[in-house]
């Protein structure tokens, strides 16, 4: 995989109450990936950029939600997300910007 795409497969941490819940229970980080990314091309990319090494690449494709407004219905758009198990011993640190 060429460094270009290796940027841009990741879209970025997906921070929520359940994501945070699993990261301390079982050492799994979730992103958010484009929709045509590959579980081989996320570990790759996941490897190089935070450079640790990944146990396995689950992936999930999340279906947007329907919103009400005093406009009427909009739907939001389709995403796909990735959670990441790392190797024992190994974590990615989101706090602290060098």
């Amino acid at each position: 995989m060429n460094n270009e795409r290796m940027y841009k497969v990741i879209l970025g941490a997906h921070i929520s109450e359940k994501a945070t819940i699993v990261a301390e229970d079982s050492d799994q980080i979730t992103f958010k990936v484009v929709k045509n990314a590959t579980r081989q091309e996320i570990r790759e990319a996941v490897e190089k950029i935070y450079k640790v090494e990944v146990k396995n690449v689950t992936v999930m494709n999340v279906k947007g939600k329907v919103k009400r407004s005093f406009r009427g219905l909009r739907r939001k758009p389709n995403w796909k997300k990735a959670y990441v198990r790392l190797e024992e011993g190994y974590d990615i640190d989101f706090g602290s910007i060098n």
